[in-house]
């Protein structure tokens, strides 16, 4: 019993490079967990900068804008005075802090998660899917790649996106009906089933290739790094698992050095979602290209090559936090897990011992 029990823990590299000694079941409820904190942690940042935006530069009523809050995207149509839209006309801002305090004086604080509901409804179990499938994935393939074994959180982070994109992407699409065409669930059914009888199937995974250009190299780029980066600080600091400090900085790093490299295609994809959600809300049919390229190419016409990197600075100071909060949040529960784990096979040796 004893060499079983050594051998278990053994298979557990605390590295994260394992998910020995952890279920799926309980990979799921960290990663759960993880996006639920997130979001609650970065919505509100997101809100404010939405309403400084606003202020700068008003939306007219109609535009639609993207608003996003570190796990995924939400195409709004403004509607000024409308209480139940997200964006409503702001007030006088004279910053980040001052934005904080009017908003929740004024609108309660509850005006600083707009927007939350729908994240958790589709956010969190797609994030569950990615995470779970990542670890899962990763720990078979260091087992049976060998010597390139290093190689495998590139593979393995680049196939969970696509697995968990693919799934969640139907939705994506009901979801974004919903809020640029504000049907009832009655019209949204209609809606599908005559895209569905004219279009077929496939027409439910309609946007799924921008997303891919976009989501894929970032999760490859994202795990690689991180997993690299979370192995360098553990061995600068002698500790055999990561640290909730290593993770946060792991995660920080890796993330930031991701979205800077996919940011053109981000910029494709809100450009291509904003686009396609005017149309929708004015009741009007497609009337511009929306595939990756030509989005690409109207950018260059318009902005400039450099239009491709616009925003660079707000990306980065949303997907860095976003990133190290989701990561080390998650290696927290797996470590909490894994521990729970130990304790549950040694209670009994010990009470056997005494």
């Amino acid at each position: 019993m004893r060499i079983m029990e050594l051998c278990l823990f053994s298979e557990d590299s605390m590295s994260g490079q394992s998910a020995a000694g952890i279920t799926p079941l309980q990979q799921m409820v960290a990663s759960c967990s993880g996006a639920i904190v997130t979001s609650l942690l970065v919505t509100p940042l997101d809100v404010v900068k939405i309403r400084l935006q606003a202020q700068r530069s008003p939306f007219p009523k109609g535009k639609c804008f993207v608003y996003c809050n570190g796990l995924m995207d939400h195409i709004c149509v403004c509607e000024n005075g409308n209480s139940k839209v997200w964006y409503k006309a702001p007030g006088h801002f004279n910053g980040t802090l001052d934005a904080f305090v009017k908003i929740v004086r004024h609108e309660g604080i509850k005006a600083l998660w707009s927007g939350l509901p729908p994240t958790l409804v589709m956010a969190v179990p797609a994030t569950m899917i990615y995470f779970t499938c990542y670890d899962q994935l990763c720990a078979v393939m260091r087992l049976r790649m060998g010597d390139h074994a290093q190689e495998a959180p590139l593979l393995a982070g680049a196939m969970a996106r696509v697995g968990a994109s693919t799934v969640i992407s139907p939705l994506e699409l009901i979801r974004t009906k919903l809020q640029s065409q504000k049907l009832s669930y009655r019209e949204l059914t209609a809606c599908i089933r005559s895209a569905v009888e004219t279009e077929g199937w496939l027409s439910l995974w309609r946007g799924l290739w921008p997303t891919l250009l976009r989501d894929v190299p970032f999760s490859a780029m994202y795990w690689y790094n991180y997993e690299k980066g979370k192995t360098w600080l553990c061995e600068r600091q002698n500790s055999r698992e990561p640290t909730f400090t290593i993770a946060f900085i792991s995660g920080a790093m890796s993330g930031s050095i991701a979205g800077i490299v996919t940011l053109p295609f981000d910029v494709v994809k809100t450009r291509r979602q904003v686009e396609l959600g005017e149309l929708q809300a004015r009741n009007l049919s497609s009337q511009l290209s929306s595939s990756t390229f030509s989005v690409m190419s109207r950018i260059v016409a318009q902005d400039g090559f450099g239009g491709l990197f616009a925003g660079f600075l707000p990306r980065l100071i949303k997907v860095a936090p976003a990133c190290a909060i989701m990561i080390s949040t998650y290696e927290f529960g797996k470590a909490f897990f894994r521990k729970h784990n130990q304790e549950r096979i040694l209670r009994p040796l010990q009470s056997n011992n005494t």
